[in-house]
């Protein structure tokens, strides 16, 4: 029986924008229009004011504070409408899950996308798997997809294994509501696991359900130390024939499934959701464009096997931390409002195994709780590659059912040019156009056109070219791309459907299609997660960021330096592909329905690599400075350092204005900021240098990573492994070289006497915030115990070196006079 209450509670919105308070808001933006007055008048006087007798130093600086004043604009201006969200997990069961009644919710694929076991281990992908299994979800409507572009025995093994611990698992995991749902990390909690347990027979169930986890991971450690070695013949499977993807390189397509509606029962003789392996076909001679191309194979297979509405992607080694997970991305995708307009549904990424201070900003908590939370309130946040939950029409290329609202003008435009003035002409016909376009929810081609209403068979065949060279050659994958709420038609045969499964995953499916081009992952940068979602916006979408109180899903990250120094030369290197590209934000798509301040945010995400340049050079401008005793800035009048106080000023309050609307730590936004002149001294500037070389020269250049040296075990051991690497030379040498000029500058102030102390310590100042920044690396460089490698030796003494004949050469402890005499010159007082 529904009462009326519950009745009118399923009619409300599944979700709500929660506004951050307008008194924290408006002062915030306050700030900014502040700021940016201050920076003018800041810039007036630094281009008014030359300084004569140091103006290469003088102009060096002027250039780069124009640029990192341009790079405050791209990143501040897009934080500009910042907002919340929250969900109402209740309403979405009253209206699509009631009690006693077949579940309404949309099925829902969900992609696991694993390389290699060796580096990947298999146990983390078989906590990620066992916690998409267990989710709070209709198990008919959850189909798990690994994909294996390694072609690995040892993760078909492993994932065989993983099946068998699932049918005892899934079973444990509903019956006692746990939390999280990966038994690796379940059972590492410390808490009091007892807390709002009533059953009886839980102490002794979980005491079993660790004793076959532990024997679990056994069998998963004997597969990994098993495949070590690799037989000469090459592996063979139980039967005793010839594993298919002994060659990586070279291999047929793979499927295998596991775990199916129809069979795979857990110990409690319930159904459990669909498990298959996947590994797409490899062949010499095709581009198979890494992880991108292998996620366009898993859209078209599991469209032929189940076809679920949306589809939730994860790495490997992210696991569900919250079963609720597919419920809270629910709540935008079904929403009537929302969901015909939402492309995807962006979780923020969470990690475990960081330190406490997170000593190299690996969380990145600025970038997912201040800036995404910003996008969020414009057209929605990029997609950061995992933990996202699609739209299936969205990726097909199709465009967003659009209602008159959504086209009006942006934010910017609105409040610049007001309500009630009249629109333009060319607006209007705009808006029409688009209008048009947006009568479907399939625009680009409409089953009923197909289906009937064709004269004659000419155009029929026209139709059906034209939907092969979008699609590629499957009329059963092309068929699923209509069927808007998923689902297979229930004659079909699974043989056939297999056979299909195996055709849409080989070399030369997209061959002449737009597959990576207007369909699926888009291809062009190894950063596919950045122009997937650009193009989706480009077309109208929105998008969603979704941060309910218990984090959905968490990951490990690379917690040492030279990994994570790695990780982030990938990303910058994919934004400088981008921004040589066909689809860089600065040009691409501007008669399309990208609002101004998402552009602005796109563009800012494929230039920021750029501003390790003018870094580098300001960082070492200090050093060069103290050594040549000249400074960037002129004598400083009161009115000058009013303004240069009142820039510093804004600058704090900007910062502590974001934390406070944000609910970010101090520790946090500072560890963020050391780590951005880091990564721009190090990462960034090698990803300037190899993305020219890849894009005008076709050298692709890669820096290798081998490890040196381990401190000793423990819980953050991995933080205190040194691995040499070309990145850690630049942010070492900027290092060196303040040392040095600090020295030297103190020196010079000894032996010139009181007077010359006080402009010492301008030049000191600026070299000091240089070191503290980088203070992190300069940890990083000298482990846990203070032992500095070999590798850091050598390279200090050699620089150091070097500036010391520079600083012989240069000699700033002789006047001018002296030096004149000395080279034989005679001036007015000879």
């Amino acid at each position: 029986i529904l009462y009326v209450s519950e009745v009118d509670d399923a009619r409300l919105p599944l979700s709500r924008i929660v506004p951050i308070p307008a008194n924290q808001l408006n002062l915030y933006r306050i700030v900014i229009i502040l700021r940016l007055i201050i920076l003018c008048f800041f810039f007036q006087y630094r281009v008014t004011h030359p300084v004569r007798d140091a103006y290469g130093l003088w102009l060096v600086s002027v250039i780069c504070e124009i640029w990192f004043a341009l790079s405050w604009l791209l990143d501040q201006f897009p934080k500009w409408y910042p907002i919340n969200r929250e969900t109402y997990l209740d309403r979405l069961a009253l209206r699509y899950d009631r009690e006693g009644e077949p579940s309404q919710l949309c099925p829902i694929d969900i992609f696991v996308s694993t390389v290699d076991p060796l580096k990947e281990p298999p146990l983390i992908t078989a906590n990620t798997v066992l916690s998409i299994l267990a989710v709070d979800y209709p198990v008919d409507k959850v189909s798990c997809y690994v994909s294996d572009d390694g072609s690995a025995m040892l993760t078909f093994e492993s994932l065989s294994e993983t099946a068998e611990f699932a049918r005892k698992w899934v079973p444990f995991c509903k019956k006692h509501n746990i939390e999280p749902r990966a038994p690796e990390f379940y059972f590492q909690q410390k808490i009091d696991y007892l807390k709002d347990k009533i059953q009886p027979s839980f102490v002794k169930e979980r005491r079993a359900m660790k004793r076959e986890y532990e024997e679990f991971k056994i069998r998963i450690n004997a597969l990994v130390a098993k495949a070590q070695k690799v037989p000469e013949e090459g592996w063979t499977m139980a039967d005793g024939t010839a594993w298919p993807g002994n060659n990586p390189r070279d291999h047929p397509g793979m499927i295998q499934v596991f775990l199916g509606h129809s069979g795979g029962l857990d110990t409690d003789g319930n159904e459990l959701p669909r498990l298959v392996y996947v590994s797409r076909e490899k062949r010499p001679g095709f581009q198979h464009h890494k992880k991108a191309g292998a996620m366009n194979a898993l859209i078209r297979v599991s469209a032929v096997l189940t076809n679920g509405a949306y589809l939730l992607n994860v790495d490997c080694d992210h696991y569900f931390n919250s079963s609720k997970a597919l419920r809270e991305a629910m709540c935008f995708m079904m929403d009537p409002a929302l969901g015909r307009k939402t492309c995807y549904v962006q979780f923020p990424q969470r990690f475990d195994g960081i330190d406490l201070h997170d000593r190299y900003a690996n969380r990145n908590i600025v970038f997912f709780d201040i800036n995404m939370k910003g996008l969020d309130g414009i057209q929605g946040p990029m997609y950061v590659g995992t933990g996202c939950c699609f739209n299936r029409q969205a990726l097909y290329g199709y465009d967003p059912v659009l209602t008159e609202a959504d086209l009006e003008p942006n934010i910017v435009v609105k409040s610049c040019c007001g309500g009630r003035k009249k629109k333009s002409k060319s607006y209007m016909d705009n808006k029409n156009r688009m209008m048009k376009r947006t009568e479907s929810s399939a625009p680009i081609f409409n089953m009923d056109d197909i289906e009937e209403g064709y004269e004659d068979e000419r155009s029929m065949l026209m139709s059906q070219k034209r939907l092969e060279k979008r699609f590629g050659q499957s009329p059963i994958f092309t068929a699923s791309t209509f069927m808007t709420q998923g689902g297979i038609p229930p004659s079909t045969n699974p043989a056939s459907l297999l056979k299909e499964a195996i055709h849409v995953i080989s070399c030369g499916y997209e061959d002449k299609t737009e597959w990576g081009k207007e369909i699926g992952w888009i291809y062009g940068s190894v950063t596919e997660d950045i122009l997937t979602g650009f193009k989706m916006h480009a077309r109208g979408w929105i998008s969603i960021y979704c941060m309910p109180p218990r984090p959905c899903f968490k990951g490990s990250a690379p917690i040492n330096l030279s990994d994570r120094l790695n990780q982030v030369l990938r990303w910058a290197l994919g934004s400088v592909e981008i921004l040589f590209s066909r689809h860089c934000p600065i040009w691409y798509n501007y008669g399309g329905r990208l609002k101004l301040l998402e552009r602005v945010a796109y563009i800012n995400t494929i230039v920021y690599p750029i501003t390790s340049l003018p870094l580098i050079a300001y960082c070492v401008l200090p050093a060069i400075c103290l050594l040549t005793n000249k400074f960037i800035i002129p004598e400083i009048s009161n009115y000058a350092g009013m303004f240069f106080i009142l820039m510093f000023a804004s600058i704090f309050a900007t910062g502590i204005l974001e934390l406070r609307w944000s609910g970010v730590g101090i520790e946090d936004w500072w560890r963020n900021e050391q780590f951005w002149v880091i990564g721009g001294t190090s990462a960034h500037l090698f990803a300037v240098f190899q993305g020219l070389l890849k894009v005008l020269a076709g050298i692709d250049t890669n820096f290798t990573v081998t490890s040196k040296a381990n401190d000793e075990d423990g819980d953050f051991a991995e933080l205190y492994v040194f691995k040499w690497t070309s990145l850690l030379i630049p942010p070492t040498t900027v290092l060196v070289i303040n040392l040095v000029g600090m020295v030297a500058g103190i020196s010079y102030a000894i032996n010139s006497g009181y007077q010359s102390w006080g402009p010492l310590f301008g030049k000191l100042f600026f070299s000091i915030w240089v070191i503290l920044h980088l203070y992190p690396f300069l940890k990083g460089l000298m482990g846990k115990q203070n032992r500095t490698p070999t590798i850091v030796i050598v390279w200090s003494i050699l620089l150091a070196s070097i500036f010391s004949l520079l600083w012989v050469k240069i000699d700033p402890f002789i006047s001018d006079t002296q030096k004149a005499v000395a080279m034989g010159q005679c001036g007015v007082n000879c």
